[in-house]
């Protein structure tokens, strides 16, 4: 047995019933592995035994779990992901969502690929994130990270941004759209999809910038090296409100003449997956390539 999963946390979609089944049954099978099942609070009300687990915060269970399992969909998955990447925690995801792009593992598989796992069978994959600051003169507004990308979008009204881009210093445009997406390889498949930016391999060290709606169509999506400082401002002629959205959770309303940085962060988001794992073969599947119309 692989002795590096002995305390196991469990994360999971908040206040969704139909979860119950699937933790009780990872719940049980861990127990009989004899593994230390830190509990995430919020799966608490939806089961009805949780004899041999610690409840925990999901602050608890990144300084203290040597695995976490995130059961839920990729919005569950990405929640998560900004809580524990500083701890350096593992991640492996149990699909209980729609799409499941970044939660690989479906339910009916779920306990023989444990068994798997926890004997040491896996593969390791690292997730580039960005951090984002949105900046109000010299002062820092807000702070954050994600997994999928940082956002600049309209805040309340249909009316497009005007807003100025610099990449590591340097001007790149002013363009007035609905918005900018701004999107790790994880994220290409994500919103920055939708706006017709590129699927790039998580492999790749790559952030790509996808104009949402841009009024002027040689506005297209620009790719530039991970290492990239971009800065996005709100233009002082704009007459729209902003907001930057991190992963579509978390939000920062902006003003006029606000800007929002962003660099990938440092510190790398550790995943776990099942032998086998094949992302070519994900898009496959998750996008529906190949099917007859």
């Amino acid at each position: 047995m692989n002795q590096h999963f002995q305390t196991i946390g469990i994360i999971a979609k908040t206040g969704d019933q139909p979860l119950a089944d699937i933790l009780e049954a990872l719940v049980s099978h861990l127990r009989h592995h004899q593994r230390h099942i830190l509990l995430d609070s919020s799966a608490l009300p939806w089961l009805s035994d949780t004899d041999g687990c610690e409840h925990a915060s999901r602050e608890e269970i990144a300084a203290r779990a040597d695995l976490a399992i995130i059961a839920g969909g990729d919005g569950t998955f990405l929640a998560a992901a900004r809580t524990l990447v500083d701890a350096g925690v593992p991640l492996l995801g149990i699909n209980a969502g729609r799409l499941g792009f970044l939660v690989d593992v479906s339910p009916h598989e779920m306990l023989g690929r444990l068994d798997e796992i926890l004997s040491g069978l896996y593969v390791e994959d690292d997730r580039q994130m960005l951090t984002a600051r949105v900046m109000r003169g010299d002062q820092v507004v807000a702070e954050g990270d994600a997994l999928n990308d940082v956002v600049m979008h309209i805040r309340d009204v249909v009316r497009m941004i005007e807003f100025d881009t610099w990449i590591d210093g340097r001007f790149v445009n002013t363009q007035r759209a609905d918005g900018m997406v701004v999107a790790t390889p994880t994220g290409s498949t994500a919103y920055a999809l939708s706006g017709g930016g590129p699927i790039l391999s998580p492999c790749l060290e790559a952030v790509v910038l996808v104009p949402i709606c841009p009024h002027g169509l040689s506005n297209r999506p620009l790719v530039v090296p991970a290492g990239a400082r971009i800065e996005i401002a709100v233009n002082e002629h704009s007459r729209t409100r902003a907001q930057a959205a991190l992963d579509g959770q978390d939000t920062i309303d902006m003003e006029p003449l606000d800007r929002v940085i962003i660099e990938s962060k440092p510190r790398k988001l550790h995943l776990i997956h099942p032998t086998g794992y094949d992302y070519l073969q994900i898009l496959r599947v998750k996008l529906g390539w190949g099917e007859q119309p």
